[in-house]
């Protein structure tokens, strides 16, 4: 191995310290390359991308300006109405048709020559006087006779009343308390045939089922009750025998 001039030169110390210096670095490089290939190399974590959401927005234009209206033109004055004065001329009214008298003028005496005092005449004066016709006064018609207002008693059913709309009742064994039960009802109605009042008169034993007979009559109806062709209100009696 050839040596530069330099070194050879150099005193035999300094060559010493030169050849130690370029060993030095020799290893020095010898080392990182030993160490540059014992590293591991870093793993890198995979970077999970998420899918971007994309949001499309309308925007909405502003509402447009509404146009001016145009003026109204103004109207033209309307032309004045000339108000005539009419003047009221009040009439008199005409008098009161007066008496009519009818006078007769006696004739004139003739003059007489003798001096007998002359006869005078008596004067005849006839008066005729105008009657105002009386109107005629038409006589009062009779009053027609009030309707009896007290009921009619009639029975239920064949030539009696007859119900348009019957009461409808419907009891089970329970309501009966297992035994057959009977009751009795006055029923009161108007000359339309509508139930105006319903009352026990016989009673079933059970209040309840008093109750339950009553609603069921005043939901009833019956037809009008005639007589000669007038409508008269009624009272009658309805039983009700009932059995479980």
């Amino acid at each position: 191995m050839s040596q530069s001039p330099a070194i050879l030169n150099t005193p035999h110390p300094m060559k010493k310290k030169i050849i130690a210096a370029l060993v030095a670095v020799v290893i020095g490089h010898v080392g990182v390359l030993w160490a540059v290939s014992h590293m591991k190399t870093i793993e890198l974590r995979p970077v999970e991308k998420q899918p971007l959401k994309v949001k499309f927005v309308k925007i909405k234009e502003p509402p447009k300006p509404e146009p001016p209206k145009p003026k109204e033109k103004p109207k033209p004055p309307e032309p004045k109405k000339e108000v005539k004065e009419v003047k009221v001329v009040e009439k008199a009214l005409p008098p009161p048709p007066k008496k009519i008298q009818q006078v007769k003028k006696a004739e004139t005496p003739k003059p007489v020559v003798e001096t007998v005092e002359p006869k005078v005449e008596s004067v005849v004066v006839s008066t005729t006087v105008v009657e105002k016709p009386q109107p005629v006064v038409e006589a009062p018609k009779p009053a027609a006779p009030p309707a009896d207002p007290s009921p009619k008693r009639v029975s239920i059913g064949g030539s009696g009343v007859q119900w348009s709309r019957s009461p409808k009742l419907s009891v089970s064994a329970k309501d009966l308390e297992n035994q057959p039960r009977s009751a009795m009802v006055l029923i009161e109605a108007d000359e339309k045939g509508k139930i105006t009042n319903a009352r026990i008169t016989r009673s079933s034993g059970l209040p309840s089922l008093d109750e339950k007979i009553l609603r069921a009559v005043r939901s009833a109806k019956f037809k009008p009750y005639m007589e000669n062709g007038v409508a008269y209100p009624i009272r009658a009696e309805q039983p009700f025998d009932l059995s479980p």
